[in-house]
């Protein structure tokens, strides 16, 4: 997923994916004027709250971002990141009471506090694991068929309590989770790093996904979605597994639909979670009817391609659904670069691409960058946070993260908005009636620009180069 390969890749691009937000109880808006949040990385302010903008008669800036609230296109299902099992086992390093507030400010729905209403999480170890595992190792030469042995791991006292105080929080958290590997013993090459799935296993690893489904749902940690697998075309992380898109789509038809059927469970399958290069990866998959029966849509990164390949993927097959998944950032971060990459790139641009799910890459590190695997694990992957004990820095992916998370809450749908290269951004329409828009000045230069309200109503605003604001009325 990270490799060198990858990382080298993404120099230029470091950015990761986000997280949704709470119930309507989080108003963040003002009947009688424009409420608004601002992140200008050539001043102070980080997601704070400005003077209320009064609504004019007419447009008034020299750019306009014209609101058409009759134009609909997708329903979101969130904002977050990635919880990855080193993030969760720094996190229960933290004191009881540190945790809590941590967690609290970081899923609560209150007017300072972030909520993040949608978390990816790996299934067994990803490369940001302190180690390599499954759920179900055996020894050199031994199989587990029956899945007399399968376990949690060290998950089960990291990403287990964790959760468990997040939904606490936040009960309508939604999770994804994504396999980094199958169990080796299930494996061609024997090894935690690459190879494949054999084929005489397809039926053993449905089970033990739908295992994990189902130990988690006991532990009243209820599992939304998974992937089938990370990154399929990249064996070089460790963990990591190549599946090929018509291994993709045997393994969907004949194993994992069919078990998910079985078990009666209601937790989506998405295919692909990859870079925006292969589109033709998915589209192959979903011409298949007897694998697309059981898919619910295709999840994307974008260490390489470009973001409108999703559209093209929607455009092929416009009843799937679509999801972004994961983005990192680079240590040691740069707000303003990282900032108006992902706002751009991510919040505005997967959003605008038909994404359901805007999610930043590990939630976690320590200022080291730890933990993460060898041979290939992520050893300069920034978190959202940093964690040094109790100590908490808040680093880049945590305001990109917040600006829309805060604000466009789980199923806002998105609504027509005019964009340039200037001035990109994104509006939402919120279930309680308010319309979320979030903007970005791309230019080199400060800029006032007006909005115009379906026709009706206006406000001017002002962005100075490089600074990001949310507007809620």
């Amino acid at each position: 997923m990270k490799s060198t390969y990858y990382r080298l890749m993404a120099c230029g691009i470091a950015f990761a994916g986000m997280v949704a937000c709470k119930s309507t109880r989080n108003t963040n808006g003002n009947l009688h004027g424009v409420a608004n949040w601002l992140t200008d990385p050539d001043a102070t302010a980080r997601l704070e709250k400005q003077a209320d903008i009064a609504f004019t008669s007419a447009a008034t800036g020299a750019s306009t971002i014209h609101i058409n609230s009759q134009e609909t296109y997708q329903s979101m299902d969130g904002f977050g990141c990635t919880l990855t099992g080193g993030s969760a086992q720094l996190i229960m390093k933290m004191d009881a009471a540190s945790r809590a507030k941590l967690l609290q400010e970081l899923f609560g729905h209150q007017p300072d506090q972030l909520n993040m209403s949608y978390l990816r999480i790996s299934i067994a170890a990803s490369d940001m694991n302190d180690h390599a595992f499954s759920y179900d190792d055996m020894p050199a030469g031994q199989t587990d068929t029956a899945l007399a042995h399968f376990n949690l791991g060290p998950d089960a006292t990291s990403v287990v309590p964790v959760l468990q105080q997040i939904l606490k929080i936040n009960p309508s958290l939604k999770i994804l989770g994504s396999p980094w590997s199958a169990p080796v013993w299930m494996k061609d090459n024997g090894d935690t790093r690459g190879g494949s799935l054999q084929p005489q296993y397809y039926q053993v690893y449905a089970r033990y996904l739908v295992k994990f489904i189902q130990v988690m749902q006991q532990l009243h940690i209820p599992v939304d979605a998974i992937t089938v697998q990370n990154e399929p075309l990249h064996p070089g992380n460790n963990p990591s597994m190549k599946m090929l898109p018509e291994d993709q789509a045997i393994f969907v038809k004949t194993a994992l639909g069919p078990a998910f059927e079985k078990a009666g469970l209601q937790t989506k399958i998405i295919i692909y979670d990859h870079n925006c290069d292969r589109p033709d990866y998915p589209i192959s998959i979903l011409k298949d009817p007897d694998a697309a029966k059981y898919i619910d849509g295709s999840a994307f990164h974008l260490y390489g391609g470009k973001i409108e390949a999703m559209s093209e993927v929607h455009n092929a097959f416009p009843n799937k659904n679509l999801y972004f998944t994961e983005q990192w950032i680079g240590a040691p971060g740069h707000l303003k670069r990282d900032l108006d990459e992902h706002i751009r790139l991510l919040t505005i641009g997967a959003s605008r691409n038909w994404a359901r799910t805007v999610l930043e890459w590990n939630l976690a590190a320590d200022p080291q960058q730890n933990p993460h695997t060898d041979r290939g694990g992520c050893n300069g992957c920034l978190g959202a946070i940093t964690l040094d004990s109790n100590a908490v820095v808040r680093n880049p992916a945590y305001y990109i993260i917040g600006h829309a998370s805060k604000f466009a809450l789980p199923g806002s749908v998105r609504i027509g908005s005019t964009s340039d290269e200037q001035l990109p951004n994104v509006a939402f329409r919120r279930k309680d009636g308010r319309t979320v828009l979030i903007v970005l000045n791309h230019s080199t230069q400060a800029q006032d620009f007006s909005v115009d309200i379906d026709n009706n109503k206006h406000f001017t605003a002002h962005l100075n180069a490089g600074a990001v604001a949310t507007y809620v009325w």
